[in-house]
């Protein structure tokens, strides 16, 4: 049990044990059906076996910021947004067809020995990939059904799943409608908000306030914090993903470049460029297996035209949003500034 003081470290602990053993056990009922299932079964582990817990984090404090106490039923409840997430990544490295997901092989990678003598070894392995996703976010639902909480407390989130769902859904295919098409930063920032920034920040919240019977007023705020800070999460992932260090952010670094992705990046790029460096950019932008001189020739026209600066100036304003909407709730003092804590730790971190 936790004490009022947020411990984000304590509170990882036990989302991690949570998803341990409850995926352990589903996994190991999936693979008694048959041992040929058992590489996919170990996907459905390996999944959840690395992560902030953030979303977990803030479902968590948005059932304590309505005055609720610390409960383990809770704690399993939040826990269920980790498997939303672990399906969300697993289908988004497949349809990115991205090779590393926190240093290791993504599922769809890592499934191809189980299929490397079955004809269209590949397409299987992304077959397979697809389908544990899919059972991931099954087991999210699962894993929140029985939490332990009481039956009109789940009533009352159950219907900011299907919100969550479709938005999510909305985001991702907004992403690859906008991929390869002309950069917009406005429509960049859309497909963040819906892609990441309401399912990471905003629903949880929503739904741990949703469980704790949280008023119009607070989930309002929610929302007003939520929006921005989940954007800005994004923004530092898309300044990570090409200007990180690959050791620590366990990501290619070519991804959104190969795959020419619709990121804000990309597009304050390509609206501060003149049609010379448009012209380099356009020789780049989409092509497969970039070596370490064509990704720092995109990085030096980004720096000389000073877009990274611009994507800070974004996360700076996304998380002075978020904390202005933090001082206007009414909420007890733990719940105040665990919430702040967290949009400093969401925006302002290396991987």
């Amino acid at each position: 049990m936790m004490t009022d003081r947020w411990e984000p470290v304590a509170f990882k602990v036990r989302i991690d044990e949570v998803l341990r053993r409850f995926v352990a056990r589903e996994a190991d009922q999936f693979a008694a059906i048959d041992p040929l299932l058992s590489p996919v079964a170990e996907q459905l582990e390996a999944a959840v076996a690395e992560g902030k817990r953030l979303r977990a984090a803030f479902c968590y404090w948005g059932w304590r910021a309505v005055g609720q106490p610390d409960s383990d039923a809770l704690v399993r409840a939040a826990a269920s947004m980790e498997l939303v997430h672990a399906a969300a990544v697993v289908h988004d490295d497949l349809i990115d067809d991205s090779p590393l997901r926190h240093g290791r092989p993504t599922a769809h990678v890592a499934l191809r020995d189980a299929v490397r003598r079955r004809p269209r070894g590949a397409a299987a392995a992304r077959s397979l990939a697809m389908l544990v996703g899919d059972l991931l976010m099954a087991l999210a639902g699962q894993l929140f059904a029985t939490s332990g909480l009481p039956a009109a407390y789940l009533a009352r989130a159950r219907p900011l799943w299907s919100v969550m769902a479709r938005e999510l859904i909305a985001g991702e295919c907004l992403e690859i409608l906008r991929t390869g098409a002309g950069p917009d930063t406005e429509a960049s920032l859309k497909v963040i908000r819906y892609k990441t920034a309401k399912y990471t920040v905003e629903q949880p919240l929503l739904i741990g306030g949703a469980l704790a019977g949280a008023g119009t007023r607070l989930r309002e705020g929610y929302s007003a914090y939520g929006l921005p800070l989940g954007e800005a999460f994004q923004l530092r992932d898309d300044l990570l993903g090409l200007f990180g260090d690959p050791e620590r952010t366990g990501k290619a670094d070519a991804d959104d470049v190969e795959g020419h992705r619709p990121t804000a990046l990309l597009a304050e790029t390509w609206r501060l460029a003149g049609e010379d460096d448009r012209a380099r950019l356009r020789a780049l932008l989409g092509r497969r297996r970039l070596d370490s001189d064509a990704l720092d020739t995109v990085r030096e026209v980004m720096r000389v035209l000073r877009a990274p600066d611009r994507i800070e100036a974004m996360i700076g304003v996304r998380v002075e949003e978020a904390l202005g909407a933090v001082d206007e709730l009414d909420v007890p003092a733990p719940a105040r500034t665990a919430l702040t804590a967290l949009a400093r730790s969401a925006a302002d971190r290396q991987f």
